[in-house]
């Protein structure tokens, strides 16, 4: 796979449509939600460089709409995390999932994940946050978004990104991370990581962690426990105990219903706490 120029991104970029490659075949246990009475499909963002894709739904009539931000895994924004996007908009939201490694790689075509690790690698932490504070401006000017309601949702890659892009948007009144990553090295890349913005973060999230979740250590989730206890954000951690990585992804073997139900509702109720 030959990475995508900056100058020739804009053009080659576009949204994925059903599931990746990578996480074929697809659980008969995944959830289809439908775009009845919604306004939902693909947007372009204006970005520094250009432009990114994203997947944005909401209801099809009023304004006015709180916004969620919905942070992909590695996988890209594929059906799974645009399927999230409508359940957000059916509960209300102006709901949208940007394309954050679109000028690294097209990683929805590729069935291997190491290449698609490979590609993950090299996208920079402060691209990645500037392309969300460009979907916040476009949710608010383009798609009737109430900019003083914005709460953030992320998956695995996204929910590292969570705890990161709260820590530097204030203005965010919410966010819920999904076994993210919260340690790792320090690079030119990623200078910073959840456990190192903890005691700083002012904005409120709630992490939902899997027990059983062998790429995340328990001792790094109380690490963060620890280091969000000095913060004034009044964070949560909750860790389902026999949960393992990517409990919440309903197409994939790692899906488990009663803990993704329950983080579900969970999220609801702390987006609802916290005025999102």
């Amino acid at each position: 796979m030959t990475e995508i120029t900056r100058r020739n991104f804009i053009a080659t970029a576009t949204l994925a449509t059903g599931f990746a490659l990578a996480v074929q075949p697809v659980s008969a246990k995944a959830i289809a939600t439908d775009t009845q009475g919604l306004v939902a499909g693909a947007v372009k963002i204006p970005v520094k460089d250009g432009e990114i894709p994203a997947y944005r739904a909401q209801l099809n009539t009023g304004g006015n709409f709180p916004i969620v931000l919905v942070i992909q895994e590695i996988f890209g924004v594929q059906e799974h995390i645009q399927d999230v996007v409508r359940r957000f908009a059916k509960l209300g939201y102006l709901a949208i999932a940007p394309e954050l490694f679109v000028r690294q790689g097209d990683v929805a075509k590729l069935s291997n994940v190491d290449e698609i690790r490979s590609i993950v690698a090299k996208v920079p932490d402060a691209q990645v946050i500037s392309d969300l504070d460009a979907t916040v401006d476009w949710a608010v000017k383009s798609a009737k978004g109430n900019a003083t309601r914005l709460g953030i949702t992320g998956f695995c890659w996204g929910g590292r990104i969570t705890w990161l892009y709260a820590a530097h948007n204030p203005q965010v009144k919410a966010g819920v991370a999904w076994y993210g990553r919260l340690v790792g090295n320090d690079t030119e890349l990623t200078p910073k990581h959840p456990v190192d913005v903890a005691s700083i973060l002012t904005v409120p999230i709630l992490g939902l962690y899997g027990g059983k979740d062998t790429g995340i250590p328990l001792d790094t989730v109380e690490q963060m426990r620890d280091r969000l206890k000095s913060s004034s954000s009044k964070s949560e951690i909750i860790v389902y105990p026999d949960a393992p990585h990517a409990f919440f992804a309903d197409y994939r073997p790692s899906y488990r219903e009663r803990e993704a139900l329950d983080g579900w509702q969970k999220l609801q109720a702390w987006f609802k706490q916290h005025g999102v």
